[in-house]
């Protein structure tokens, strides 16, 4: 499959940044955590969270480099009263997610952003998580899906005494996501016992995503939970390490910088233009309410999708 992802007008021409470092208000007694925090958006998004006084629970793989992030912004910020604090995640097992969940809820009974911003891109051929599913859905899916299931009740909590639409889950998709086929999961090759190309597996788990931020909107209604994916924009980070170097040129092309990512995911967690009425909805570059693609938030999907995710989590609940 091409690079050409069948790119919104949006991708290409992305909307100015509305929410950055230098409007966002106080973050002080609120309590965040981001997926995959050590480096990439997920370090920017860190760095203007910090700045602004928030606590955030940086979930990362390597607790080394996740450290030395953390002594980078506290440094860039030495007057903000927030707080920085690893939190060991291992999206490619499974057996894991439950121990990061609980270790995070023995210090905290409240959750107020939850940012499923990790996420693996085009891994070497055959690459598998310690269960055995493909690495994109094994990581990007289904480890997500769990670890939401583990902190949903700190969520709720929370959005008991929060000022409403607030509290929020934000899964982090990709422009990818548009150039999945309809139905974008396809649950009887879940496997991929029927190959298919990198680029196409990759914007499956994309697609994923969002069916998965759909339905999870769906399941909480009333809940006070706003639930949100979204396209962050293009950019090089180490996500893209294993594309090609042709690949790599191409996309380069179409790529912004970074902090505008940040500030896409931002404009998801915190923009107070976001209410219950954009619950499920789809946030373009770099911070815009668009409509997502209409097969994606289909009920008939989002529920046999969520079924389908269920059955897999349930040995490691």
């Amino acid at each position: 499959m091409s690079l050409n992802f069948g790119m919104r007008c949006s991708t290409v021409l992305p909307n100015k940044a509305t929410l950055t470092e230098k409007n966002l208000p106080d973050q002080s007694g609120k309590v965040f955590l981001v997926t995959g925090a050590s480096g990439g958006l997920g370090k920017l998004l860190t760095d203007i969270l910090y700045q602004h006084n928030g606590k955030i629970y940086l979930a990362a793989r390597s607790e080394s480099k996740t450290k030395e992030a953390i002594e980078e912004i506290k440094a860039a910020h030495p007057s903000s009263k927030g707080e920085l604090i690893f939190l060991n995640l291992q999206l490619d097992d499974l057996t894991t997610i439950k121990q990061t969940a609980d270790e995070f809820l023995a210090k905290e009974n409240h959750l107020d952003v939850l940012w499923n911003n990790a996420g693996v891109m085009i891994p070497p051929e055959g690459s598998r998580t310690k269960q055995g599913y493909e690495l994109q859905y094994g990581v990007n899916n289904i480890a997500h899906f769990l670890l939401t299931h583990f902190l949903r009740p700190a969520l709720e909590t929370a959005a008991k005494t929060a000022p409403r639409s607030s509290v929020r889950v934000v899964w982090v998709s990709s422009s990818a996501a548009d150039a999945a086929p309809n139905p974008a999961v396809d649950l009887t090759n879940m496997d991929y016992h029927r190959e298919e190309g990198a680029w196409m597996k990759y914007s499956r788990s994309k697609a994923a995503s969002v069916v998965h931020s759909a339905e999870f909107a769906r399941r909480t209604k009333g809940t006070g939970i706003i639930s949100l994916a979204l396209n962050p924009g293009n950019f090089v980070t180490n996500l893209q390490q294993n594309m090609s170097k042709m690949e790599l040129a191409m996309f380069k092309l179409i790529a912004s910088e970074p902090i505008n990512g940040a500030y896409t995911e931002l404009f998801a967690g915190l923009s107070d233009q976001i209410t219950e009425k954009e619950n499920g909805a789809w946030v373009s570059p770099f911070g815009k309410l668009e409509k997502v693609r209409k097969d994606l938030v289909d009920p008939a999907l989002g529920e046999k999708f969520w079924d389908w995710s269920l059955e897999q989590a349930k040995p490691y609940m």
